[in-house]
């Protein structure tokens, strides 16, 4: 994996990259309704993007909820590359991001089948399993650092 590069993307430019990703993943997947994932607020968001060999494979949403805040959204890899550690990679790279910003808190709405990715970051369960876009969660939390 020499040739992995994730970095945060230019927009509008790689949107179209950004969004047959998500597209392939969450909808013809995991049969999420195109209108819950894409819900006008990537606009409002930075977005990270993985080229594998310059083919785009993975992408993350960092969406600001207020200067304390952030919510990491809508991890997704391609399945012809999962299985490499990527997810891990575009996770870290998320983490460094909102930290250089000073941002102190990060949450996420993790499917509950991959909570153990987060849980390896330190990221905390909060609550119940719910179910969004009819796929089981649950919602997770990080101090990066006290304010």
């Amino acid at each position: 994996m020499s040739n992995l590069v994730i970095r945060l993307a230019e927009l509008p430019e790689e949107f179209p990259a950004i969004a047959a990703i998500r597209k392939s993943v969450f909808q013809e997947e995991q049969g999420v309704d195109p209108a819950l994932e894409f819900d006008g607020k990537d606009e409002i968001s930075d977005h990270l993007i993985a080229y594998l060999d310059r083919e785009a494979i993975g992408t993350t949403r960092i969406r600001y909820l207020d200067e304390k805040t952030v919510k990491i959204e809508r991890l997704a890899v391609l399945s012809t590359v999962r299985g490499q550690g990527i997810g891990k990679k575009i996770m870290e790279k998320a983490l460094l991001f909102i930290g250089s910003k000073n941002i102190p808190e990060v949450v996420i709405h993790s499917q509950e089948y991959v909570k153990g990715l987060y849980q390896k970051f330190n990221f905390v369960e909060e609550g119940e399993i719910f179910e969004e876009a009819g796929i089981p969660h649950v919602k997770m939390r990080k101090i990066l650092h006290l304010p």
